[in-house]
């Protein structure tokens, strides 16, 4: 029972009934300590902060990360305020008018950017429609097969379904092995048990800590796979340069080595410490992803349990096999964004995405909560 460890976020509004943790997920008490910490070391080392971060503070998240994502090597993680900056420095990697394989299912920080480009001319797109689910990973590989795309973009769990991409290290591996993969993996970090050891020298990987790993916003990341040693992103800020000395002898721009090359500049630092105290909480209280996946799945069973006079049923489910699906569930049915609205005047929080009704759970419910939107849904 973790519930008492959120108090701060529970007690904020008593009565509120969270539902949405696959949007903002609620913050363990503990990040508030730490986002004073991070308030205390600022006046504490003043013009050496930046040492004192990159040399304890960074250390310490990316082994947090890597122990998590079974990644061999902190060093290839590298941080950002949001993935949308790591997207878009991602992006400036590839040649002029690049080819980009991805889905009909991404979220904004990738999809809105490359449609964006798209209308310029600058880049050519195709995506992979991700329904039927059964067949995805096939259409994906043929559609590479086909079109020879410098990038291949999907998500590990989609976030307008919840649906998991089955064998994610095989279907990687199965790319071709001249186009960069990357997978988003946000919906999937601390909500689904991932391995990426066999994807560490292959894939970039992408996430943060506003959704399960239940720091907020500004703690967000990505692998950089060995493979891609020798990229130089354009878009590139002055912490890219942290011991490279090379490349400036040959009178080139300098990076650094492994997934620093990938870091930008100046950034309010308060996140990682806010990641680095959720993911110590979890870690002292037992709470691993496999535990946190159950506790969820439970209370699913529940939710659905209890739909027979509600307004939606399980057969509206997006994706209705429990082991294909991740720590929410979404609902098809076109009076979502009604239903999401009238439920928010009861101070029961979801959410809707066009014809699809979201509810997420978490650690920071029991029972007792998923009879109370029952309730309320009714």
């Amino acid at each position: 029972m973790l519930k008492s460890h959120f108090r701060r976020f529970l007690d904020a509004e008593k009565g509120r009934l969270h539902f949405a943790a696959h949007s903002h997920h609620p913050w363990p008490d503990v990040t508030f300590e730490a986002q004073q910490q991070a308030w205390l070391d600022a006046a504490r080392w003043a013009d050496e902060k930046w040492e004192h971060l990159f040399g304890a503070l960074i250390p310490e998240v990316q082994r947090q990360v890597a122990a998590e994502l079974r990644l061999p090597s902190p060093g290839s993680l590298v941080f950002a305020p949001n993935t949308h900056e790591l997207v878009v420095r991602l992006l400036s990697c590839l040649p002029d008018r690049p080819r980009l394989l991805t889905t009909d299912s991404e979220f904004h920080s990738f999809e809105r950017q490359t449609r964006r480009l798209e209308e310029e001319g600058l880049v050519s797109i195709e995506r992979v429609a991700v329904e039927p689910f059964p067949t995805f990973p096939e259409r994906l590989l043929a559609a590479a097969a086909k079109g020879k795309p410098h990038l291949v973009f999907f998500s590990h769990v989609f976030f307008n379904s919840g649906f998991i991409v089955p064998e994610v290290t095989a279907l990687a591996q199965a790319l071709p092995s001249d186009a960069l993969v990357c997978l988003d993996g946000y919906h999937g970090f601390c909500a689904v048990p991932t391995d990426l050891s066999g994807l560490a020298g292959r894939a970039f990987y992408l996430a943060g800590g506003y959704k399960y790993a239940m720091a907020g916003e500004g703690a967000c990341f990505l692998h950089v796979p060995g493979s891609a040693g020798a990229l130089r992103p354009r878009n590139t800020g002055w912490f890219a340069a942290f011991g490279a000395l090379q490349e400036e002898q040959a009178g080139r721009v300098p990076y650094a080595e492994g997934g620093a090359r990938f870091f930008g500049a100046t950034f309010d630092p308060s996140g990682l410490y806010r990641l680095k105290a959720a993911l110590r909480w979890r870690q002292a209280q037992g709470l691993s992803t496999a535990k946190t996946r159950a506790h969820a799945h439970a209370l699913q069973r529940r939710f659905l349990g209890g739909l027979e006079r509600g307004p939606i049923s399980p057969e509206q489910l997006v994706v209705p096999e429990e082991d294909r699906r991740g720590q929410f569930l979404t609902f098809r049915t076109p009076e979502a964004k009604a239903l999401s609205e009238a439920l928010m005047k009861k101070r029961a929080i979801t959410d809707a995405r066009d014809d699809r009704l979201r509810f997420g759970f978490g650690p920071y419910q029991d029972e007792a909560d998923v009879d109370a939107v029952l309730e309320r849904l009714g």
